[in-house]
């Protein structure tokens, strides 16, 4: 069966509903690598030297939470558009795996080199998601839109940090 690209394929609800729930579970585990690595994140980042565009420290949790609700149904409206696993797929699971890894790298490891390095791969990533998700249903790069914006963001303060706090 042929179909467009916003067209979805007909997949039955049950299957739809696991689909779901594992780009919940690859958002879960994101987080929760991330909450892992920065336990003490709110009090060390406050520590640190910041730009003054700085964000306070307690937006981040609500932020993230929004953001990855909607990474999770971006990628699950793009691979139920295809019905399998396709780039769109492949290119969420690549950013996902990047953004799980930010954080230990910054908070945990206080590497923020490093990180300014691996931000900068996950924004490629993260634009390029948005690109393919967009190609295979609008709405699924359109909710993109705030993650892509964000990371963007947090690049650049990613990057203010580690110059202001450069040894």
């Amino acid at each position: 069966m042929t179909t467009s690209p916003a067209t979805p394929v007909r997949s039955g609800p049950s299957r739809d509903l696991l689909a779901l729930g594992g780009f919940g579970l690859a958002v879960t585990v994101a987080a929760g690598a991330g909450g892992l690595a920065a336990a003490n994140a709110g009090a060390q980042y406050d520590r640190l030297e910041q730009p003054p565009f700085a964000p306070p420290s307690w937006l981040f949790g609500p932020v993230w939470s929004v953001l990855y609700v909607l990474v999770a149904v971006s990628g699950w409206l793009a691979w139920r558009s295809a019905g399998r696993v396709e780039a769109a797929t492949w290119w969420w699971m690549a950013q996902i795996v990047l953004n799980a890894c930010w954080t230990p790298l910054f908070f945990a490891a206080d590497r923020y080199g490093l990180a300014l390095v691996e931000i900068v791969v996950l924004l490629g990533a993260v634009a390029g998601t948005t690109v393919v998700a967009t190609r295979r249903r609008r709405l699924a790069g359109l909710l993109l839109a705030p993650y892509l914006a964000w990371v963007g963001f947090a690049t650049l303060l990613n990057a203010s940090i580690w110059w202001l706090n450069r040894a």
